[in-house]
């Protein structure tokens, strides 16, 4: 799955609300010219959409896309609760689809209830430029979904100690770094920490790295402050050749470019 498409879109957030049902909620028929995406805390219910029956209970998310035919009901003896998002993208998209099922399993992790609580709150609260925060919130709760989304559809889901060598990565890729010291770092096997972190991430540690050297390489050339060498030093690259090939075959244009093309 290519989440890199998505990375576009800009959801205007048409309703939010914190639903606890009574026993005779229900959803009458009709068709969505909306994005509708759902939380459930607790309870359970039934779904209809677009014909097909969908039973949702606690910690399941729903997503129906714009133009679909939407129905729902709550069971009288276990009425649902749930978080509800209904939201446009902006023009021209709003009929862009994202990659999830109409009910997913195992996506509500705390990290991600973090940020519906906090969207909850300043949407509640309705303080100046509330929308734009909460703008930016929900787009974290979309951008978290797709990756957990990825993660899944690569059949691997990350592992914590790839997780802690990726943070190290970020945080000293200035430094010379190279697997084992990484291996040390969670405990594994050189080779084996190598052929994890290729598997879950579709490329080696070193190309990871290059990847986080370049970007930031990339920003401080922006700035303008810094030569191509001194950026290249700064960035962890030695061989300041070594590195203009690496920038290029990256970005598609050699560092030199940068700042003529920031200045566009």
């Amino acid at each position: 799955m290519d989440i890199d498409k998505y990375q576009h879109l800009v959801p205007d957030i048409k309703l939010f609300v914190d639903r606890r049902c009574f026993p005779d909620w229900e959803i009458i028929e009709g068709k969505i010219d909306f994005h509708d995406l759902t939380f459930i805390l607790e309870g359970k219910s039934n779904y209809f959409v677009n014909g097909e029956k969908f039973t949702v209970e606690a910690g399941d998310m729903i997503y129906i896309p714009e133009g679909s035919v939407r129905q729902a009901h709550t069971f009288k003896e276990c009425p649902m609760h749930c978080y509800a998002f209904n939201f446009y993208w902006t023009a021209p998209d709003n009929s862009t689809c994202l990659p999830f099922e109409t009910v997913t399993k195992n996506h509500i992790t705390n990290e991600l209830m973090g940020y519906i609580k906090e969207f909850k709150h300043v949407w509640m609260s309705k303080q100046p430029c509330y929308k734009m925060q909460a703008r930016g919130l929900f787009q974290l709760i979309i951008h978290r979904l797709l990756n957990i989304s990825y993660r899944q559809a690569s059949s691997t889901l990350m592992d914590a100690r790839i997780n802690k060598v990726m943070s190290y990565i970020i945080d000293h890729y200035s430094e010379d770094i190279d697997i084992a010291d990484l291996a040390e770092l969670v405990n594994l096997h050189p080779v084996y920490l190598g052929k994890l972190f290729k598997e879950i991430n579709n490329c080696t540690y070193k190309e990871f790295l290059n990847l986080i050297r370049v970007n930031n390489a990339e920003m401080m050339l922006s700035a303008g402050d810094f030569t191509v060498s001194e950026v290249a030093e700064r960035c962890g690259f030695h061989d300041i050749s070594y590195f203009s090939n690496v920038f290029k075959r990256m970005k598609g244009y050699p560092p030199s470019m940068v700042a003529k093309i920031s200045l566009r």
